[in-house]
């Protein structure tokens, strides 16, 4: 049987080549690919590759190389049609019937394809042209300079009625077939058909593969009834399931070196995706509506946690919690958001033109993690005063979790909510002493600070008073990078903590005497608190004077290069890591301890090769820490 390239495409973009071939070959993530043995030839040391951004998998040790449909041909000895049966079942698809009807549609469909990229082109050389200098100065203006446009395949519409279908006339087609293709529109009324768009500058959408599928037009005129509009459902156009700039995004993700995990932004319009990508930072965007669950479920091919942005006004705020009420049944296991907000109630486009490619990435790496952000929306509901209303708190949370469909992710969520809860309440108790009963928590929106870990729009001044704060960056001047990874993962993560509590070196700040206050009052905080989580430890420390403190150590543990400090780790490689780390530190200490008491005391050839061995020892573990390989296995 023959099946057409379009539903071939359709397969690939549903189903990840790590999670197929993770089925039959034990694959661990490695940077942006998969590695494991090789299911062609005996091999000890893996040399089997499988990149999902590529869409193939590479082997080293035979010289084998494809895709997921050769994959199946190569392991199973499948024919080409049984591995396309396999895995179209595996996606969810329906086999096409081969009847004359279907080769027809096809036929059709390649049709209307061809007259939507020669109007692309059409457009492109329109807004070159005389006809187009308003359009031109108006994305320059936006800071879009020419040199850019082909790269994005931008264009103009003229304002006359018919110009497009008089040009696509000339070279053949049917008015039919381009009110089928959205182009043009048929009156109710019997008229002939005219141009959709008319002076407007144009944004081609293109499914993954690149193919133009149909365009947006953004208005010249600002009296215009529609600022944006976009094509219509059409055979080859479906709103809810194309992302506009995905062909683009993967492209980058795909060019992106290896051992590097870009994010993938997901923002509100054509212009800020734009300039996500002239950043360097691989977007996309829905067609002016919220995310539906098959625009999720592609996303999710192409990322495991790929980025909200939201624009930083209320109505950005509302739209991140109504993505979270659709997203939320969906979430599984390697399939979550995380969000970020952009400040000042800008959009990803100002901030390019007004502060620089850095600067937008900066604001997008700045991120919450979903659970995070589904609590702190929750948490703002109402003011928390009263035993009703943080129970009706608890309740909101055990229920945002149920909704959950994937039962273990949902009883880890259930944990994660209710931990940060107890958090909470133990932070507030003290608080509500202090001030007489008044509540720790307030309503109120999304806000920046919300989604950034720790501080929020309550934290008090790091300090207390200005002396207090040039003191604090005084000391967190000599901040050494591997002691404040140490502390930057046990703030985030104060769990690594527990099988350290009574350590006397642990109080004295990871070898960093500068630390040795704040990692005490983190101990103590820990062993007062049944539970406690980042966001709720960070407010009290930044309550306690440590606010200056901390954004010194989020700097220094960024420089010391420590890879549990990495987006893409696990929870338990992070604590393994800690833990060798802090082991390091903690050893390292315990022999300039021993070689400090040792000093005025030493006799003897024995002494002296005993104290030389000390001495060896501590500077091989002080260049494994300066050098950051305390953090491998072997520490080489």
């Amino acid at each position: 049987m023959r099946f057409d390239e379009r539903f071939l495409d359709e397969i690939k973009s549903r189903l990840r080549p790590s999670d197929v071939i993770g089925k039959t070959v034990k694959l661990r993530k490695q940077g942006r690919e998969f590695v494991g043995l090789s299911p062609f030839t005996k091999e000890k040391t893996p040399s089997f590759y499988v990149n999902d951004d590529k869409g193939q998998f590479f082997d080293f040790s035979s010289g084998k190389s494809g895709d997921l449909i050769s994959f199946l041909q190569e392991t199973e000895r499948l024919s080409f049609s049984e591995a396309v049966e396999r895995l179209a079942a595996e996606a969810g698809l329906q086999l096409p019937v081969a009847d004359p009807r279907t080769a027809e549609q096809e036929k059709k469909r390649q049709g209307l394809s061809d007259w939507l990229d020669l109007a692309a082109q059409w457009f492109e050389a329109e807004l070159r042209r005389p006809v187009g200098r308003e359009a031109r100065a108006y994305l320059e203006r936006r800071g879009l300079p020419e040199s850019e446009w082909a790269r994005f395949r931008l264009g103009f519409s003229p304002s006359g009625r018919t110009a497009l279908k008089d040009y696509l006339v000339t070279k053949g087609a049917r008015p039919q077939a381009l009110v089928e293709t959205g182009l043009l529109i048929a009156p109710e009324d019997g008229g002939q058909p005219y141009d959709r768009f008319r002076d407007r500058i144009i944004f081609p959408i293109t499914d993954p593969r690149g193919r133009v599928v149909s365009f947006g037009g953004r208005a010249m005129d600002p009296q215009a009834r529609a600022k944006y509009l976009n094509g219509p459902e059409t055979p080859l156009f479906h709103k809810g399931h194309q992302l506009y700039g995905l062909a683009e995004a993967r492209k980058m993700l795909a060019a992106a070196p290896n051992g590097e995990n870009p994010s993938l932004a997901v923002v509100e319009g054509y212009m800020d995706v734009i300039a996500c990508q002239r950043a360097g930072v691989p977007a996309v965007a829905p067609m002016g509506t919220a995310l539906t669950e098959e625009q999720m479920e592609m996303l999710w091919r192409h990322h495991p946690e790929p980025t909200l942005c939201f624009d930083g006004d209320r109505a950005g705020r509302q739209a991140a919690a109504r993505t979270m009420d659709r997203a939320l049944p969906l979430l599984q296991p390697g399939k979550s958001f995380k969000f970020a907000l952009v400040e000042g109630g800008k959009d990803p486009d100002e901030v390019l033109r007004e502060h620089g490619p850095q600067a937008l990435k900066a604001q997008l790496a700045s991120t919450t993690a979903f659970a995070e952000a589904l609590f702190i929306r929750e948490r703002d509901l109402e003011t928390l005063d009263t035993p009703e209303r943080r129970a009706g708190l608890k309740g909101r949370l055990r229920h945002a979790a149920g909704l959950i469909a994937d039962k273990d992710l949902q009883q880890a969520y259930r944990d994660d909510l209710l931990q940060r809860l107890d958090g909470l309440f133990a932070a507030a108790r003290p608080a509500r002493a202090q001030e007489g009963g008044r509540p720790s928590a307030k309503g109120g929106d999304f806000q920046r600070g919300d989604f950034r870990r720790g501080g929020g729009r309550n934290a008090p001044l790091a300090g207390g008073t200005p002396e207090g704060m040039a003191a604090a960056k005084r000391l967190a001047v000599t901040l050494a990078s591997p002691s404040a990874a140490l502390a930057h993962v046990a703030i985030s993560d104060p769990g690594v903590l527990d099988e350290h509590l009574e350590d006397g070196f642990t109080a004295r700040g990871f070898g960093e005497p500068v630390l040795g206050e704040l990692v005490k009052e983190i101990i103590r905080l820990r062993l007062e608190a049944d539970h406690l989580d980042s966001a709720a430890l960070q407010r009290h420390l930044a309550s306690c004077g440590f606010s200056a403190l901390l954004t010194d150590i989020e700097r220094a543990a960024a420089n010391s290069g420590a890879p549990m400090l990495k987006d893409d780790v696990s929870l338990d490689a992070r604590r393994s890591q800690w833990s060798r780390g802090f082991a390091a530190l903690s050893r390292a200490a315990a022999l300039d301890d021993a070689i400090n008491a040792a000093k005025g005391s030493l006799s003897g050839r024995e002494h002296m090769a005993a104290f030389e061995r000390l001495k060896t020892e501590r500077d091989a573990l002080k260049r494994a820490i300066r050098t950051g390989t305390i953090w491998t296995e072997d520490g080489s």
